[in-house]
């Protein structure tokens, strides 16, 4: 593959898209021979924009249209008002098993800033193939790792996707959603008689982790902030999204109030921009008032405080998803040394692979062993009953137990 078949990135933050475009992306469109390649950037850019309510869905979009632009300009050298069916099923195909010079091993900004402007980030490639923190330890590279295309990754696909080209036909500039018009789907998506969630703490690898955080905080102060962290992850069954600051929202102190019956609540934006309060345990409120006091605060925040909840050391403002996951990796590093010298091995090594958001599955999956499901359902913002029932255990560990005195003969 040339040079130039390595794709540059096109879309910037949700912040710059009611900017004019960037030199490096008119250059870089330039490129292409077609005519349509500024069109079709145009309205892509305005399809974005619509999703400017909600950070999560505008990620999650940018990414697939734009790993699709570029498969579409340099792989099929077609553009995208031309594309057929039989284009998607060999984009699937692509998407399934992206050349190497489209991989990368880490998470990159798509664009820096250089000498006051904008520019693309030679070090970013759209697709990022996840290298296990072990397997990181070892050694491993791009080069001998094997990308995966997850079912849920090809189910955003389609979505993303079909989303993409129904709004391109409302914009009149195709007649037909050539995504609807692919056939067999079940060729590309599995299907699952059960689903559940796994990727989740043990019993064992929680305690060590939240009591190793404790003994940190106890010994110095500057761990206040990582054990209030966690607490909140596992209390409160919190998407990193919704501790993290992000552009527009700074979770503060102040979203932690009491309703006219002294019940705390914690208001917080989760997917789809949508709000919702979560009930405040009183082990919850217990950790705030000691986090509050190791930063020489009253215990208990004032209606409305716009104090960060995750405060930097260093500058104003919250914590961002880069740095609370190391923080919560320092935490997890910390239980894995001392699961270690106990000698439990296995649980130690399971814990290298865990991320943060096996903190939001531990707690909701304890969650449910105590509650209503419907209340899990409500301080989760599960849309519906039936995800909650993912992390319902009960049934399958009956169902193993009535298989374990099956015999041979």
């Amino acid at each position: 593959m040339s040079k130039n078949s390595i794709p540059k990135a096109l879309f910037d933050t949700l912040t710059s898209l009611d900017e004019p475009t960037p030199d490096c992306i008119t250059h870089y469109l330039e490129n292409f021979t077609m005519p349509e390649v500024f069109d079709e950037y145009k309205l892509t850019k305005e399809f974005l924009a619509s999703y400017a309510g909600s950070q999560d869905t505008f990620n999650a979009y940018r990414k697939e249209v734009e790993r699709f632009l570029q498969w579409a300009w340099i792989i099929a050298k077609k553009a995208v008002k031309s594309l057929d069916r039989n284009d998607i099923r060999r984009y699937i195909e692509f998407a399934t098993d992206p050349p190497t010079e489209w991989l990368t091993d880490k998470s990159v900004s798509r664009f820096i800033n250089h000498n006051g402007e904008r520019i693309q980030n030679t070090e970013w490639r759209p697709f990022v193939i996840r290298i296990g923190k072990a397997q990181r330890r070892a050694g491993q590279t791009t080069e001998d790792a094997q990308y995966h295309l997850h079912d849920p990754s090809r189910r955003a696909l389609f979505a993303g996707l079909s989303t993409f080209f129904t709004f391109l036909q409302q914009e009149s500039y195709i007649d037909v959603n050539p995504v609807q018009l692919v056939r067999q789907k079940g060729r590309f998506l599995q299907k699952q008689q059960t689903t559940r969630v796994t990727r989740k703490l043990t019993d064992v690898q929680w305690g060590y982790t939240i009591n190793t955080v404790e003994h940190l905080a106890h010994e110095d102060t500057q761990y206040e902030r990582h054990l209030f962290m966690m607490s909140a992850f596992y209390l409160l069954g919190l998407r990193i999204s919704e501790l993290a600051e992000t552009p527009g929202r700074i979770p503060c102190m102040g979203d932690f109030a009491p309703d006219k019956q002294s019940r705390w609540w914690f208001t917080t934006v989760g997917k789809g921009n949508k709000i919702r309060d979560i009930a405040v345990p009183d082990a919850m409120l217990s950790s705030l008032k000691r986090y509050r006091l190791s930063l020489g605060l009253p215990p208990l925040p004032a209606r409305g405080e716009p104090t960060p909840l995750l405060n930097k050391q260093r500058g104003r403002g919250g914590l961002g998803t880069r740095q609370i996951r190391n923080l919560v990796q320092f935490c997890f590093d910390q239980a894995i040394l001392e699961l270690t010298r106990d000698g439990l091995n296995d649980e130690a090594q399971d814990l290298t692979v865990a991320t943060v958001h096996w903190l939001r599955h531990t707690a909701i999956s304890a969650d449910v062993e105590h509650r209503p499901r419907e209340h899990v359902r409500d301080d989760a913002g599960h849309e519906n009953i039936s995800i909650t029932d993912r992390y319902i255990d009960i049934d399958r560990i009956a169902r193993h137990e009535s298989a374990r005195t099956k015999s041979l003969k």
